[in-house]
């Protein structure tokens, strides 16, 4: 196939499910046989200084003469139009989800988000999105055409079935502590059950938002649960297994997910799942393995903790539905092959 390019800002290691998810796509891509060229465009997105700006177009304008390149939401969604009008090729973008989503985020600024990404994805040519929720979202608020749209949701890898930690049982949340994630929300739910035998563990990055991640930590010493909330940082692959495999539960009180890669990688473990129902998450999880509730409700996700604390059988129960719905997950080649087809389409 023609070679392609796949235009990411800032650091391709960062231990985040967009970056992941990028990291994957283009392995797969040349593990198949695809040339997909990456291009690392400047860190400062979503909001690029005017030389972040400069640096892109001159590091997009000069691929070869007509090129596909595939371009990241999050730095895609703050570019201005007439940069990509005048690249003269065609473009796809990838979404994960619409950048004026992130929570934390200032009315101006959320405003002025919403309407760049709306006007930039008039100009392209494809739009990939990682979740069929995403996918409508994208249509109906963004006004994308349905016949531009694919959706190539993230694949999961075969894992072994998680262990557990019994007693008492052990919670563990993913991701990095950012606003959107609503960390401060689980943390109000887990103090509510401070009667209760549990530990939790935060697994994600901390440097982020160090704000967020301040107000975090004073939040669980105001409950006084330092000994039984542990925030990890980020960690490596193999660490991360071995929290996925101590777990007893997996934990997420995000407020939005464009499709929520944690969440499926607890369901490959077999693990029994309670979330809200912000975004992609109802669609992405099976019904029989997870309790949802509505996101910011601290009051809901007690309880819907407390239950699965409570009754081992109803744990047990849900695990098995997560164990069966892991063997079904799609894997990381087809997702590639879909965008692969859709660059090949977009190029004809």
């Amino acid at each position: 196939m023609s070679a392609f390019a796949f235009a990411i800002p800032g650091d391709l290691s960062l231990a985040t499910g967009g970056y992941a998810y990028d990291r994957r796509i283009l392995a797969e891509c040349r593990r198949a046989g695809g040339a997909a060229v990456h291009v690392a465009l400047p860190a400062g997105f979503p909001f690029p200084s005017l030389a972040d700006l400069a640096d892109s177009e001159q590091l997009l304008r000069a691929l070869p003469d007509g090129q596909a390149v595939l371009i990241d939401g999050l730095a895609l969604g703050a570019m201005p139009a007439a940069l990509l009008r005048g690249l003269g090729r065609p473009v796809a973008a990838l979404i994960h989800h619409p950048l004026a989503l992130e929570a934390g985020l200032a009315s101006g600024e959320r405003a002025r988000l919403e309407a760049s990404e709306r006007e930039v994805l008039a100009q392209v040519d494809a739009v990939i999105a990682t979740s069929p929720a995403t996918a409508r979202l994208l249509e109906r608020d963004y006004a994308v055409r349905p016949e531009l749209l694919r959706v190539a949701v993230p694949g999961t890898d075969p894992a072994p079935r998680a262990i557990g930690t019994g007693t008492p049982p052990r919670l563990l949340a993913v991701g990095a502590v950012i606003p959107r994630k609503a960390y401060g929300v689980l943390v109000e739910a887990l103090a509510g059950l401070a009667g209760r035998d549990w530990s939790c563990r935060i697994v994600g990055a901390t440097d982020r938002d160090p704000g967020e991640t301040r107000a975090l930590r004073d939040l669980i010493a105001r409950h006084g649960l330092g000994e039984r909330i542990v925030l990890t940082g980020a960690i490596g692959s193999d660490a991360l297994d071995a929290e996925f495999a101590a777990a007893d539960c997996l934990v997420s009180a995000s407020l939005f997910e464009g499709y929520g890669m944690g969440l499926t990688e607890a369901i490959a473990r077999g693990l029994p799942v309670v979330a809200t129902r912000g975004g992609a998450i109802p669609e992405t999880l099976p019904a029989q393995a997870a309790l949802l509730v509505e996101p910011g409700d601290a009051s809901a996700l007690a309880d819907a903790i407390t239950r699965l604390i409570e009754d081992p059988a109803l744990r047990h129960r849900m695990a098995g539905a997560a164990w069966q719905a892991a063997q079904g997950l799609p894997r990381w080649p087809e997702s590639a092959a879909i965008i692969m087809k859709a660059m090949q389409e977009m190029t004809r």
